[in-house]
Protein backbone atom coordinates (compact mmCIF):
# COMPACT_ATOMS: atom_id res chain seq x y z
CA UNK A 1 0.00 0.00 0.00
CA UNK A 2 1.16 3.79 -0.37
CA UNK A 3 2.21 5.83 2.47
CA UNK A 4 0.11 8.44 3.55
CA UNK A 5 0.92 10.89 5.97
CA UNK A 6 -1.44 11.98 9.02
CA UNK A 7 -2.90 14.65 7.47
CA UNK A 8 -4.01 12.71 4.50
CA UNK A 9 -5.69 9.66 6.86
CA UNK A 10 -8.95 9.25 8.36
CA UNK A 11 -10.21 7.11 10.99
CA UNK A 12 -13.86 6.52 10.69
CA UNK A 13 -15.88 4.20 12.78
CA UNK A 14 -19.30 2.68 10.93
CA UNK A 15 -22.02 2.51 13.32
CA UNK A 16 -25.43 1.28 13.43
CA UNK A 17 -28.27 -0.43 14.41
CA UNK A 18 -27.90 -4.65 13.23
CA UNK A 19 -29.40 -5.46 9.80
CA UNK A 20 -28.81 -1.30 8.60
CA UNK A 21 -26.72 -2.31 5.78
CA UNK A 22 -23.67 -0.93 7.75
CA UNK A 23 -20.70 -3.68 6.85
CA UNK A 24 -22.62 -3.69 2.98
CA UNK A 25 -21.38 -0.09 2.95
CA UNK A 26 -18.02 -0.99 4.36
CA UNK A 27 -17.43 -3.67 1.37
CA UNK A 28 -19.04 -1.43 -1.07
CA UNK A 29 -16.82 1.41 -0.64
CA UNK A 30 -13.64 -0.54 -0.40
CA UNK A 31 -15.13 -1.66 -4.03
CA UNK A 32 -15.50 1.85 -4.92
CA UNK A 33 -12.05 3.06 -3.87
CA UNK A 34 -10.61 0.12 -6.34
CA UNK A 35 -9.14 -2.47 -3.01
CA UNK A 36 -10.58 -5.23 -4.50
CA UNK A 37 -11.86 -6.25 -8.30
CA UNK A 38 -14.89 -7.68 -6.65
CA UNK A 39 -17.13 -6.18 -4.05
CA UNK A 40 -17.85 -8.30 -0.38
CA UNK A 41 -21.50 -9.47 -0.07
CA UNK A 42 -23.31 -10.48 3.34
CA UNK A 43 -25.34 -12.65 1.89
CA UNK A 44 -23.32 -15.07 0.18
CA UNK A 45 -20.60 -15.10 3.03
CA UNK A 46 -17.67 -13.21 1.02
CA UNK A 47 -17.78 -10.01 2.78
CA UNK A 48 -13.97 -8.31 3.35
CA UNK A 49 -15.69 -6.88 6.79
CA UNK A 50 -17.74 -10.30 8.28
CA UNK A 51 -14.52 -12.60 7.26
CA UNK A 52 -15.11 -14.61 10.73
CA UNK A 53 -17.16 -18.15 10.33
CA UNK A 54 -19.91 -16.90 12.89
CA UNK A 55 -20.35 -14.18 11.68
CA UNK A 56 -20.86 -15.77 8.29
CA UNK A 57 -23.26 -18.19 9.58
CA UNK A 58 -25.60 -15.36 11.45
CA UNK A 59 -24.82 -12.57 8.69
CA UNK A 60 -23.81 -9.93 11.04
CA UNK A 61 -20.72 -8.47 12.13
CA UNK A 62 -19.51 -9.81 15.98
CA UNK A 63 -16.24 -8.08 15.99
CA UNK A 64 -14.70 -4.63 14.68
CA UNK A 65 -12.64 -4.66 11.54
CA UNK A 66 -10.74 -2.80 9.51
CA UNK A 67 -11.21 -1.49 5.63
CA UNK A 68 -8.52 0.93 4.67
CA UNK A 69 -9.75 2.82 1.45
CA UNK A 70 -7.28 4.56 -1.13
CA UNK A 71 -9.66 7.20 -1.90
CA UNK A 72 -8.45 10.48 -3.98
CA UNK A 73 -5.24 10.63 -2.54
CA UNK A 74 -5.99 9.87 1.17
CA UNK A 75 -6.30 6.77 3.47
CA UNK A 76 -10.05 5.97 5.11
CA UNK A 77 -9.20 3.62 7.81
CA UNK A 78 -13.07 2.10 7.80
CA UNK A 79 -13.59 0.75 11.71
CA UNK A 80 -16.85 -1.39 10.53
CA UNK A 81 -18.24 -2.37 14.22
CA UNK A 82 -21.17 -4.63 15.19
CA UNK A 83 -24.63 -3.10 15.45
CA UNK A 84 -25.92 -6.00 17.78
CA UNK A 85 -25.97 -4.80 21.32
CA UNK A 86 -24.45 -8.07 22.58
CA UNK A 87 -21.38 -6.90 21.30
CA UNK A 88 -21.37 -3.16 21.79
CA UNK A 89 -18.32 -3.57 23.31
CA UNK A 90 -16.79 -3.86 19.79
CA UNK A 91 -18.08 -0.77 18.96
CA UNK A 92 -16.80 0.99 21.87
CA UNK A 93 -13.22 -0.17 21.04
CA UNK A 94 -13.73 0.85 17.09
CA UNK A 95 -15.00 4.76 18.37
CA UNK A 96 -12.28 4.76 20.94
CA UNK A 97 -9.55 5.28 17.97
CA UNK A 98 -11.92 6.61 15.60
CA UNK A 99 -11.44 10.55 14.92
CA UNK A 100 -15.11 10.34 13.84
CA UNK A 101 -18.35 8.09 13.32
CA UNK A 102 -20.81 7.17 10.21
CA UNK A 103 -23.91 6.66 11.37
CA UNK A 104 -25.70 4.05 9.42
CA UNK A 105 -29.96 4.29 9.48
CA UNK A 106 -32.17 1.99 6.93
CA UNK A 107 -34.63 4.05 5.33
CA UNK A 108 -37.18 1.23 5.69
CA UNK A 109 -37.10 1.07 9.33
CA UNK A 110 -35.78 4.56 10.31
CA UNK A 111 -34.03 5.47 13.35
CA UNK A 112 -33.90 1.94 16.08
CA UNK A 113 -32.66 1.81 19.20
CA UNK A 114 -28.51 0.51 18.12
CA UNK A 115 -28.53 3.59 16.02
CA UNK A 116 -29.82 6.12 18.77
CA UNK A 117 -27.40 4.41 21.47
CA UNK A 118 -24.59 5.01 18.73
CA UNK A 119 -25.68 8.62 18.19
CA UNK A 120 -25.06 8.90 21.90
CA UNK A 121 -21.90 6.85 22.03
CA UNK A 122 -21.15 9.72 19.92
CA UNK A 123 -22.20 12.48 20.95
CA UNK A 124 -20.68 11.62 25.01
CA UNK A 125 -17.10 11.73 22.94
CA UNK A 126 -17.82 14.97 20.56
CA UNK A 127 -17.35 12.77 17.41
CA UNK A 128 -17.76 14.43 14.72
CA UNK A 129 -20.58 12.37 12.66
CA UNK A 130 -22.09 11.77 9.62
CA UNK A 131 -25.10 9.94 8.71
CA UNK A 132 -26.32 7.68 6.29
CA UNK A 133 -29.74 7.06 5.58
CA UNK A 134 -29.56 3.71 3.61
CA UNK A 135 -31.54 0.88 1.80
CA UNK A 136 -33.42 3.88 -0.36
CA UNK A 137 -33.37 1.56 -3.07
CA UNK A 138 -36.48 -0.49 -1.20
CA UNK A 139 -39.92 0.11 -2.26
CA UNK A 140 -42.21 2.75 -0.13
CA UNK A 141 -39.00 4.57 1.47
CA UNK A 142 -37.96 7.92 1.49
CA UNK A 143 -35.35 10.14 1.70
CA UNK A 144 -37.65 13.30 2.65
CA UNK A 145 -38.81 11.31 5.40
CA UNK A 146 -35.88 9.79 7.24
CA UNK A 147 -34.09 13.61 7.01
CA UNK A 148 -37.05 14.90 9.10
CA UNK A 149 -37.36 11.70 11.43
CA UNK A 150 -33.41 12.64 11.94
CA UNK A 151 -34.17 16.18 12.64
CA UNK A 152 -37.33 15.15 15.33
CA UNK A 153 -35.24 12.83 17.04
CA UNK A 154 -31.76 14.13 16.70
CA UNK A 155 -32.40 18.38 16.33
CA UNK A 156 -31.19 20.71 14.10
CA UNK A 157 -27.95 20.25 13.33
CA UNK A 158 -28.75 17.22 11.42
CA UNK A 159 -28.82 19.11 7.79
CA UNK A 160 -28.94 17.14 4.51
CA UNK A 161 -26.21 18.02 2.25
CA UNK A 162 -27.50 15.80 -0.94
CA UNK A 163 -30.40 15.59 -2.60
CA UNK A 164 -31.45 12.32 -4.53
CA UNK A 165 -31.92 11.42 -8.11
CA UNK A 166 -35.02 8.87 -9.00
CA UNK A 167 -35.85 7.03 -11.97
CA UNK A 168 -39.19 5.22 -11.96
CA UNK A 169 -39.86 5.71 -8.59
CA UNK A 170 -35.97 3.90 -7.95
CA UNK A 171 -32.98 5.55 -6.22
CA UNK A 172 -30.40 5.92 -8.57
CA UNK A 173 -28.08 8.64 -7.11
CA UNK A 174 -27.23 12.10 -5.36
CA UNK A 175 -26.55 15.67 -5.92
CA UNK A 176 -24.73 18.07 -3.96
CA UNK A 177 -27.04 20.06 -2.08
CA UNK A 178 -24.01 22.09 -0.64
CA UNK A 179 -23.73 24.72 -3.07
CA UNK A 180 -23.68 28.62 -3.11
CA UNK A 181 -26.70 29.06 -5.19
CA UNK A 182 -29.64 26.96 -4.68
CA UNK A 183 -30.36 23.90 -6.73
CA UNK A 184 -33.69 23.45 -8.74
CA UNK A 185 -34.91 20.52 -7.31
CA UNK A 186 -34.01 20.93 -4.03
CA UNK A 187 -36.66 20.36 -1.52
CA UNK A 188 -38.16 23.25 0.33
CA UNK A 189 -36.19 24.48 2.67
CA UNK A 190 -33.63 22.96 2.26
CA UNK A 191 -30.77 24.88 1.15
CA UNK A 192 -31.49 27.72 3.20
CA UNK A 193 -31.10 25.19 6.54
CA UNK A 194 -27.88 24.12 5.34
CA UNK A 195 -26.27 27.64 4.90
CA UNK A 196 -28.19 28.71 7.84
CA UNK A 197 -26.32 25.94 9.98
CA UNK A 198 -23.38 26.42 8.67
CA UNK A 199 -23.27 30.24 9.10
CA UNK A 200 -24.53 29.74 12.67
CA UNK A 201 -20.96 28.49 13.55
CA UNK A 202 -19.10 31.26 12.64
CA UNK A 203 -19.48 34.75 13.82
CA UNK A 204 -18.55 36.80 10.64
CA UNK A 205 -20.36 34.53 8.65
CA UNK A 206 -23.56 34.95 10.54
CA UNK A 207 -23.16 38.87 10.40
CA UNK A 208 -23.10 38.15 6.34
CA UNK A 209 -25.99 35.62 6.76
CA UNK A 210 -28.36 37.97 9.22
CA UNK A 211 -27.30 41.34 6.99
CA UNK A 212 -28.85 39.22 3.80
CA UNK A 213 -25.77 38.64 1.80
CA UNK A 214 -24.91 35.38 -0.08
CA UNK A 215 -21.87 33.10 1.16
CA UNK A 216 -19.52 32.24 -1.09
CA UNK A 217 -18.75 29.07 -2.53
CA UNK A 218 -15.43 29.05 -0.73
CA UNK A 219 -17.35 30.36 2.49
CA UNK A 220 -19.71 27.92 2.31
CA UNK A 221 -16.97 25.08 2.05
CA UNK A 222 -14.81 26.14 4.56
CA UNK A 223 -17.62 26.72 6.96
CA UNK A 224 -19.13 23.08 6.75
CA UNK A 225 -15.41 21.78 6.98
CA UNK A 226 -15.15 23.53 10.18
CA UNK A 227 -18.81 23.63 11.61
CA UNK A 228 -18.53 19.20 10.85
CA UNK A 229 -15.66 18.76 12.40
CA UNK A 230 -16.16 20.75 15.45
CA UNK A 231 -19.23 18.54 15.61
CA UNK A 232 -21.53 21.26 15.34
CA UNK A 233 -23.13 20.34 12.20
CA UNK A 234 -24.12 16.72 10.90
CA UNK A 235 -24.60 16.27 7.57
CA UNK A 236 -26.85 13.84 6.54
CA UNK A 237 -26.31 11.51 3.12
CA UNK A 238 -27.90 8.95 1.26
CA UNK A 239 -26.69 5.51 -0.58
CA UNK A 240 -27.84 2.35 -1.40
CA UNK A 241 -25.55 -0.73 -1.65
CA UNK A 242 -28.05 -2.57 -4.25
CA UNK A 243 -26.44 -0.28 -7.53
CA UNK A 244 -23.86 1.48 -5.19
CA UNK A 245 -25.68 4.78 -5.69
CA UNK A 246 -24.08 7.43 -2.92
CA UNK A 247 -21.13 5.44 -1.93
CA UNK A 248 -18.93 8.11 -4.18
CA UNK A 249 -19.98 10.92 -2.53
CA UNK A 250 -19.65 9.46 0.97
CA UNK A 251 -16.10 8.34 0.14
CA UNK A 252 -15.74 11.94 -0.66
CA UNK A 253 -17.69 13.36 2.38
CA UNK A 254 -15.36 11.65 4.60
CA UNK A 255 -12.82 12.60 2.96
CA UNK A 256 -13.45 16.16 2.44
CA UNK A 257 -15.74 16.77 5.73
CA UNK A 258 -14.25 14.72 8.96
CA UNK A 259 -10.62 15.33 10.30
CA UNK A 260 -7.31 13.95 10.35
CA UNK A 261 -5.58 12.40 13.30
CA UNK A 262 -3.69 15.69 12.72
CA UNK A 263 -6.97 18.44 13.23
CA UNK A 264 -8.49 15.28 16.09
CA UNK A 265 -7.99 16.41 20.07
CA UNK A 266 -5.68 14.18 21.38
CA UNK A 267 -6.28 12.11 24.73
CA UNK A 268 -2.65 12.65 26.69
CA UNK A 269 0.13 15.06 25.71
CA UNK A 270 2.75 13.44 23.72
CA UNK A 271 5.90 14.59 24.29
CA UNK A 272 7.74 15.32 20.74
CA UNK A 273 9.01 12.16 19.11
CA UNK A 274 8.09 9.88 21.81
CA UNK A 275 6.37 6.38 21.18
CA UNK A 276 2.63 6.42 22.10
CA UNK A 277 0.62 3.17 20.67
CA UNK A 278 -3.10 2.08 21.71
CA UNK A 279 -3.92 -1.40 21.48
CA UNK A 280 -7.56 -1.66 20.90
CA UNK A 281 -7.97 -5.27 19.49
CA UNK A 282 -6.54 -8.47 19.90
CA UNK A 283 -7.17 -11.47 18.12
CA UNK A 284 -6.31 -15.07 17.99
CA UNK A 285 -5.73 -16.09 14.47
CA UNK A 286 -5.53 -20.49 14.06
CA UNK A 287 -2.41 -19.75 12.10
CA UNK A 288 -0.60 -17.13 12.90
CA UNK A 289 -1.05 -16.47 16.65
CA UNK A 290 -1.90 -13.79 18.69
CA UNK A 291 -2.64 -10.34 16.50
CA UNK A 292 -2.53 -6.64 18.65
CA UNK A 293 -4.50 -4.15 16.62
CA UNK A 294 -3.07 -0.44 17.08
CA UNK A 295 -3.30 3.23 16.46
CA UNK A 296 -0.24 5.19 16.44
CA UNK A 297 -0.69 8.36 18.80
CA UNK A 298 3.11 9.60 19.25
CA UNK A 299 6.41 9.20 16.84
CA UNK A 300 6.07 6.89 13.27
CA UNK A 301 6.43 3.29 14.78
CA UNK A 302 8.73 1.06 12.83
CA UNK A 303 9.34 -2.87 12.59
CA UNK A 304 11.81 -4.69 15.14
CA UNK A 305 11.46 -1.70 17.38
CA UNK A 306 11.69 -2.36 21.13
CA UNK A 307 8.95 -0.81 23.11
CA UNK A 308 7.73 -0.79 26.89
CA UNK A 309 4.54 -1.64 27.91
CA UNK A 310 4.05 1.04 30.96
CA UNK A 311 1.37 -1.08 32.19
CA UNK A 312 2.94 -4.56 32.93
CA UNK A 313 5.92 -2.91 32.83
CA UNK A 314 7.93 -4.93 30.77
CA UNK A 315 9.35 -4.78 27.38
CA UNK A 316 8.08 -5.70 24.14
CA UNK A 317 10.08 -6.37 20.96
CA UNK A 318 8.02 -6.32 17.81
CA UNK A 319 9.20 -7.50 14.98
CA UNK A 320 7.70 -7.12 11.08
CA UNK A 321 4.41 -4.67 12.05
CA UNK A 322 1.66 -4.92 8.52
CA UNK A 323 -1.19 -2.96 7.89
CA UNK A 324 -4.74 -4.65 8.61
CA UNK A 325 -6.84 -5.22 5.49
CA UNK A 326 -10.18 -7.26 6.74
CA UNK A 327 -8.74 -10.19 7.56
CA UNK A 328 -5.22 -10.18 5.89
CA UNK A 329 -2.21 -8.65 7.18
CA UNK A 330 -0.12 -6.49 4.82
CA UNK A 331 3.41 -5.77 5.84
CA UNK A 332 4.67 -2.03 5.91
CA UNK A 333 8.37 -1.34 7.35
CA UNK A 334 6.19 1.78 9.35
CA UNK A 335 3.09 3.04 10.45
CA UNK A 336 2.94 6.71 10.79
CA UNK A 337 1.13 9.00 13.41
CA UNK A 338 -2.19 8.75 13.28
CA UNK A 339 -2.78 5.02 11.41
CA UNK A 340 -3.66 1.89 12.49
CA UNK A 341 -1.51 -1.38 12.18
CA UNK A 342 -1.25 -5.02 13.80
CA UNK A 343 1.34 -6.91 15.20
CA UNK A 344 1.72 -10.24 15.71
CA UNK A 345 2.98 -12.03 18.86
CA UNK A 346 3.76 -9.68 21.70
CA UNK A 347 4.85 -11.05 24.60
CA UNK A 348 3.12 -9.64 27.27
CA UNK A 349 0.62 -6.93 25.96
CA UNK A 350 -3.16 -6.89 26.59
CA UNK A 351 -5.95 -5.04 24.80
CA UNK A 352 -6.33 -1.55 26.08
CA UNK A 353 -2.72 -1.31 27.07
CA UNK A 354 -0.30 1.20 25.55
CA UNK A 355 3.33 0.48 24.10
CA UNK A 356 5.21 3.32 24.54
CA UNK A 357 9.47 4.15 25.24
CA UNK A 358 10.80 3.06 28.53
CA UNK A 359 12.61 6.65 29.27
CA UNK A 360 9.24 8.22 28.53
CA UNK A 361 6.06 6.48 29.50
CA UNK A 362 2.60 6.83 28.84
CA UNK A 363 -0.55 5.38 29.51
CA UNK A 364 -3.55 6.40 26.74
CA UNK A 365 -6.83 6.36 28.40
CA UNK A 366 -8.54 2.54 28.38
CA UNK A 367 -12.29 1.83 27.17
CA UNK A 368 -14.77 1.25 30.03
CA UNK A 369 -16.38 -1.70 29.40
CA UNK A 370 -20.17 -2.50 29.80
CA UNK A 371 -21.27 -4.96 33.08
CA UNK A 372 -22.31 -8.41 31.85
CA UNK A 373 -25.93 -9.28 32.10
CA UNK A 374 -25.91 -12.64 31.08
CA UNK A 375 -23.96 -15.69 32.21
CA UNK A 376 -22.88 -19.27 31.99
CA UNK A 377 -21.42 -22.11 33.43
CA UNK A 378 -19.06 -23.67 31.27
CA UNK A 379 -17.23 -27.98 31.82
CA UNK A 380 -15.00 -29.39 29.31
CA UNK A 381 -16.71 -31.86 27.53
CA UNK A 382 -13.76 -34.36 28.03
CA UNK A 383 -10.77 -34.37 30.35
CA UNK A 384 -8.18 -34.09 27.89
CA UNK A 385 -10.04 -31.00 27.38
CA UNK A 386 -9.59 -29.77 31.14
CA UNK A 387 -5.87 -28.86 30.84
CA UNK A 388 -6.14 -26.03 27.96
CA UNK A 389 -9.72 -24.78 29.02
CA UNK A 390 -8.26 -21.95 31.31
CA UNK A 391 -6.15 -20.88 28.89
CA UNK A 392 -8.36 -20.82 25.99
CA UNK A 393 -10.66 -18.65 27.77
CA UNK A 394 -8.27 -16.60 29.18
CA UNK A 395 -7.59 -15.90 25.36
CA UNK A 396 -10.83 -15.19 24.43
CA UNK A 397 -11.28 -13.12 27.41
CA UNK A 398 -8.41 -10.68 26.09
CA UNK A 399 -9.67 -10.92 22.58
CA UNK A 400 -13.14 -9.64 23.93
CA UNK A 401 -12.46 -6.96 27.17
CA UNK A 402 -16.65 -7.20 28.03
CA UNK A 403 -16.36 -11.22 28.48
CA UNK A 404 -15.65 -12.04 31.85
CA UNK A 405 -14.12 -15.46 32.73
CA UNK A 406 -14.58 -16.36 36.65
CA UNK A 407 -14.09 -18.87 38.75
CA UNK A 408 -16.84 -19.49 41.32
CA UNK A 409 -14.89 -20.84 44.44
CA UNK A 410 -17.66 -22.08 46.51
CA UNK A 411 -19.00 -24.36 43.81
CA UNK A 412 -15.90 -24.77 41.89
CA UNK A 413 -17.65 -23.59 38.60
CA UNK A 414 -16.39 -21.94 35.51
CA UNK A 415 -18.27 -19.16 34.67
CA UNK A 416 -18.37 -16.65 31.37
CA UNK A 417 -20.14 -13.80 31.52
CA UNK A 418 -21.29 -11.58 28.89
CA UNK A 419 -23.32 -8.87 27.72
CA UNK A 420 -26.28 -11.28 26.46
CA UNK A 421 -26.79 -14.94 25.40
CA UNK A 422 -25.74 -14.79 21.82
CA UNK A 423 -22.77 -13.10 23.25
CA UNK A 424 -21.63 -15.61 25.61
CA UNK A 425 -23.06 -18.36 23.45
CA UNK A 426 -20.56 -16.99 20.37
CA UNK A 427 -17.86 -16.86 23.09
CA UNK A 428 -17.91 -20.79 23.76
CA UNK A 429 -17.93 -21.43 19.96
CA UNK A 430 -15.04 -19.72 19.40
CA UNK A 431 -13.12 -21.57 22.07
CA UNK A 432 -13.73 -25.00 20.13
CA UNK A 433 -13.42 -23.27 16.45
CA UNK A 434 -10.16 -21.22 17.43
CA UNK A 435 -9.04 -23.91 19.67
CA UNK A 436 -10.44 -27.39 19.48
CA UNK A 437 -11.65 -27.37 23.20
CA UNK A 438 -15.46 -28.44 23.09
CA UNK A 439 -17.28 -27.26 26.29
CA UNK A 440 -20.56 -28.10 28.00
CA UNK A 441 -22.79 -25.01 29.08
CA UNK A 442 -25.27 -24.81 32.34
Amino acid sequence: MATFSSERIRNIALVAHSGSGKTSIADAMFFASGGTTRQGRVDDKTSLSDFEPEEQDRGSSIQAAVLPCEWKGAKLNVLDTPGYADFRGEMLSGLRVADAAVIVIAAPSGIEVGANQAWQMCRDRHLPTLIVVNKLDRENTSFAKAVEEIVLRWGRACVPVQIVNAAEGSFTGVASLAHAEEPEDAPAGWHERLIEAVAETDDELTTKYLEGEALTQEELDAGLRAAVGAASVFPILATSTLNNAGIPQLLDAIRDLLPSPAQAAGDVEIPAGAQANFVFKTSADPFVGKLSYFRVYGAPLRKDSQLWNAQEREAERLGQIYTPVGKEQRPVDQVVTGDIGVVPKLSVTKTFQTLCDRANPVVLPGVEMPEPVYALAVTPATAADLDKMAGALARVEDEDPSLRVERVAETGETVVRGLGDVHVAMAVERVRRKFGINLSTS
